[in-house]
């Protein structure tokens, strides 16, 4: 492993974990933070990983932070990162978590045969959970009308993605405290959303040319995204899909009752396509949907 430097974004939110061989790149979702990923990125070191968590541009601050930033730049800060990474390492698995799993597989599409596999978590392709209000459906139809940008915005509430009761109220604690650099934002503006949607469609666009094999972790009771993501990702991506749907969780699977169950499947997806058991065209590992 050389010595080039690794990208992790502004300020000191961004991390890096283990002295592994095989690297992963994890992107945290739209006004979340890298430390919703710190215990997968540890029990992934733990296992014999190096682990890179960069901060996306705009984040870890407020809103007006946010919203002077457009999903181009979320997406150089973690295309920088991976730069850094792979010249550092060989094989590169990148992941995320919501909009941070959709990022993930934009960046395999713009970079074929660099990315060794990807771990998709809670991927938002739409806000369709059982806790999302019936409107949040239509917010692409918001955005095309005058001024619907101005209009359309989310503010998070119970369960914030936790089923976990002790957890969830350390991280309502934090989020009305402002400690946006662990818990994140409470309100996500218009302007996110459809930058959020921009994101989504071009990806959409590049879903079937990927061939990267991909394992896709979603919760049976995801409150912000429903299992439609899941079954979406199965159907239009160009590579091996392995997916599997948790139980005893909500949506921020990384931190909730089954982090556990995420790091092991996460880690033994890497161990086989390390050790040549999954190939690009070949589904060699079971499915559990």
């Amino acid at each position: 492993m050389n010595a080039v430097a690794v990208e992790m974004g502004e300020g000191d939110a961004g991390f890096a974990v283990g002295t592994g061989e095989v690297a992963v790149l994890l992107i945290h979702g739209l006004t979340g933070t890298p430390a919703e990923l710190r215990r997968v990125a540890q029990g992934l070191a733990d296992r014999g990983c190096t682990v890179y968590v960069p901060t996306l541009a705009g984040h870890c601050g407020n809103n007006d932070d946010l919203r002077r930033t457009v999903w181009t730049d979320w997406y150089e800060s973690a295309r920088r990162a991976f730069a850094g990474i792979r010249a550092r390492h060989a094989q590169v698995f990148v992941g995320g978590l919501s909009m941070g799993a959709v990022m993930a597989m934009h960046l395999a599409a713009e970079h074929p045969g660099q990315v060794a596999g990807l771990l998709l978590y809670s991927t938002t392709l739409r806000y369709d959970g059982w806790n999302m209000p019936f409107a949040a459906r239509f917010t692409r139809i918001f955005m095309a009308i005058p001024f619907g940008v101005h209009i359309c915005r989310f503010n998070e509430k119970p369960p914030y993605g936790i089923k976990n009761p002790r957890l969830r109220a350390i991280v309502e604690r934090q989020m009305k405290d402002g400690e946006s650099s662990n818990a994140g934002l409470l309100t996500m503006s218009g302007i996110s959303v459809r930058e959020l949607h921009r994101l989504i469609a071009r990806t959409k666009r590049g879903m079937p040319s990927i061939r990267t094999p991909a394992l896709v972790l979603h919760s049976r009771e995801d409150d912000i995204t429903s299992r439609w993501n899941a079954d979406y990702i199965e159907r239009h991506i160009g590579g091996p899909v392995f997916k599997v749907l948790l139980d005893n969780c909500y949506h921020m699977i990384t931190v909730d009752l089954q982090y556990r169950e995420v790091v092991n499947l996460s880690a033994n997806f890497i161990d086989a396509r390390v050790e040549g058991l999954i190939a690009p065209a070949v589904a060699a590992l079971p499915r559990r949907a």
